[in-house]
């Protein structure tokens, strides 16, 4: 994520922000956990305060966290098990990684023109059959949030389209509605793939 006022806002409320995320508990975590194996290794892409890096490690897996935020990452690091660290989506690298990648609400920062490199680099690093989740809010265009946060919006078919473009398989599709850091509410899609 490139975009500094979005970092800016999740650095100056990283702890409303935890709070927020705190408290939800995320019932496609419990399906992706079932699609990696035992041990497996994790990758929790825009880690954000490590709620979900801290229930993978509770959960027996080998979590990596990034976030571009430090503020963030200070906090997913002080999770027992969880191992974190300051990057952003331009530093993906890595060859056949980890058996999960998570990157649940984080790529709707990302321009649009860089999602398809964003996707490929996130293919790459997952072991081959390994399971992605992705959500994001959907709709279409771009635009900054109440607070200042930017948002790049997506229908189903358009990810779709992108995670096939990448050589993913996506086999679920969600959808629902929901409370946003900012206050208002706003339709996601969820995904989940394969490499």
């Amino acid at each position: 994520m490139s975009d500094d006022e979005t970092l800016k806002v999740y650095a100056q409320k990283a702890e409303d922000y935890a709070a927020v995320v705190g408290d939800d508990h995320d019932p496609h975590l419990a399906d992706f956990t079932k699609a990696l194996p035992k041990g497996g290794t994790v990758l929790d892409l825009g880690c954000g305060p490590g709620h979900v890096a801290a229930a993978l490690a509770d959960g027996g897996f080998d979590v990596t966290a990034t976030d571009a935020v430090p503020e963030m990452i200070a906090m997913a690091d002080a999770h027992p098990g969880v191992t974190a660290y300051c990057a952003t989506f331009d530093e993906i690298s890595g060859k056949d990684l980890y058996d999960g990648i998570w990157a649940n609400f984080c790529l709707l920062h990302a321009p649009r023109a860089d999602m398809p490199r964003h996707l490929a680099a996130l293919k790459t690093a997952l072991k081959p059959g390994g399971a992605f989740h992705i959500a994001l809010k959907s709709g279409t265009g771009s635009k900054r949030d109440a607070i200042g946060r930017l948002y790049t919006y997506y229908t189903d078919a358009e990810l779709t389209g992108l995670l096939e473009a990448a050589g993913f398989s996506v086999t679920d599709h969600t959808s629902g509605r929901g409370k946003g850091l900012d206050g208002t509410y706003a339709d996601w899609i969820a995904l989940r793939a394969y490499g």
